[in-house]
Order: C-alpha cells, then sequence, then structure tokens
C-alpha cells in the first residue's frame, strides 16, 4: 500500500491533482490513498538517512556538522540521502550541492555515488 498523508485542504488538493495529472500521463490509474495525517511517530535514529549512515565517509562530514537531533532534523543530510539513494542526481544534484556543506571531497564524493 502506498499513502500520502496531507496536512491541510491545500496539500490535499495538490496531492489529488497530482495523482489524476499522473494517472492519465500513464492511463492507468494508481492506487494511493490520500488521507490526512492524524499522528506521525519519527524513526528510530539508527534508521534516519539510512543511506547516508553507510557512506562513511561522508557520515564523517555530516557529524562534524551536527548533533544527532540536528542531523536527523537537516534538510542537507536528508538531501544527500536522496542522492545516495540513486534518488537525486544529474544536473539537480549539481545545481545543490554547494548548500549541503560538504567539503570538496565530500561533494566528489557524492557526485560519484550517485551516478
Amino acid at each position: 500500500m502506498s499513502a500520502i498523508w496531507t496536512h491541510d485542504d491545500g496539500q490535499r488538493r495538490l496531492a489529488l491533482e497530482t495523482k489524476a495529472r499522473e494517472e492519465e500521463r500513464r492511463g492507468k490509474a494508481i492506487v494511493t490513498e490520500v488521507a490526512p495525517l492524524r499522528e506521525f511517530t519519527l524513526a528510530e535514529a539508527y534508521h534516519q538517512k539510512y543511506e547516508l549512515r553507510n557512506e562513511r565517509d561522508l557520515m564523517k562530514e555530516f557529524a562534524a556538522i551536527y548533533t544527532d537531533a540536528e542531523f536527523v532534523d537537516s534538510t542537507a543530510a536528508a538531501r544527500v540521502n536522496a542522492a545516495v539513494a540513486g534518488h537525486l542526481k544529474g544536473d539537480r544534484l549539481r545545481a545543490e550541492i554547494d548548500r549541503y556543506g560538504l567539503s570538496t571531497e565530500g561533494r566528489e564524493r557524492l557526485l560519484r555515488t550517485a551516478r
């Protein structure tokens, strides 16, 4: 099962519009529930940024920048995690990589890893 959990009517409307547009583009129904977010439980720390945690050299850089709590909440770490997992690459990654706080070596490693 897949789901999109929304905070408000604006997010719900956007999710439904996006889903409908994608269904039309694909020519088939998408079985994804769109429902209001009722409760959110943050995963245990070892689940946070899982792909990034397996990249020791990149993790050393983030450990030097953030406390554990800051790391969990870090947008930069989330973006790097997405890149390491293969969900962010190419021009989009290159356009934002300088905002992650990585060293030159870290940026080069991330670009190699994200290919």
